[in-house]
């Protein structure tokens, strides 16, 4: 567990931050934006828990916890590789992909591209699964430079998965999806 005494530490005062091994980077390198952006995923997904189902809500609660794990996995790079580091493992995409699954199963097959909308819920799971393809298009980035555990960008491209599957289902329980149509208002 970790305990924080001082939340202000004035070290990052001139534009650079330490990463989880003691490096220090400008605050807008590649590998900070990437866990920044994860962050403001995380963020979002709380939003989505204030106004989702108690068993989705659950879930989300989960996913929120492996966007920590994931956030740890990238603010320590992955050069030495005997040190031992959180990182995101195969199970936790196999988890989303399993719910992935679980939750098509009662979905009716796509006939249309959907329009982001529908009820509170799916509204904010389309928000949350904008932030998901911008958080894994940095890790993309990032892993154009640097070494990143490849389960990462495996599970943020999951997660947009999931929140749009989720956003379907949500729809179908408590409004509607609107469907693109295209040319409408040629």
């Amino acid at each position: 567990m970790v305990t924080l005494n001082k939340i202000y530490t004035k070290t990052g005062d001139k534009g650079d931050t330490a990463l989880g091994d003691g490096s220090r980077v400008s605050k807008d390198s590649e590998r900070v934006i990437a866990y920044g952006n994860v962050d403001e995923l995380n963020a979002s997904i709380g939003i989505v828990k204030n106004y989702a189902s108690l068993e989705m809500s659950g879930i989300l609660a989960k996913i929120q916890n492996d966007l920590f794990d994931l956030g740890a996995d990238l603010c320590v790079p992955d050069e030495n590789e005997s040190q031992k580091k959180l990182r995101i493992s195969n199970n936790q995409v196999k988890k989303l992909e399993s719910n992935i699954d679980a939750m098509n199963k009662t979905l009716q097959p796509l006939k249309s591209f959907i329009l982001p909308g529908g009820s509170k819920t799916a509204s904010f799971m389309h928000l949350s699964r904008t932030i998901c393809r911008r958080a894994e298009r940095s890790l993309v980035s990032l892993n154009r430079k640097e070494k990143i555990n490849q389960n990462a960008l495996k599970y943020l491209n999951r997660l947009s998965d999931w929140l749009f599957v989720a956003s379907r289902l949500d729809n179908q329980e408590n409004s509607s999806e609107i469907l693109w149509e295209p040319g409408e208002n040629l």
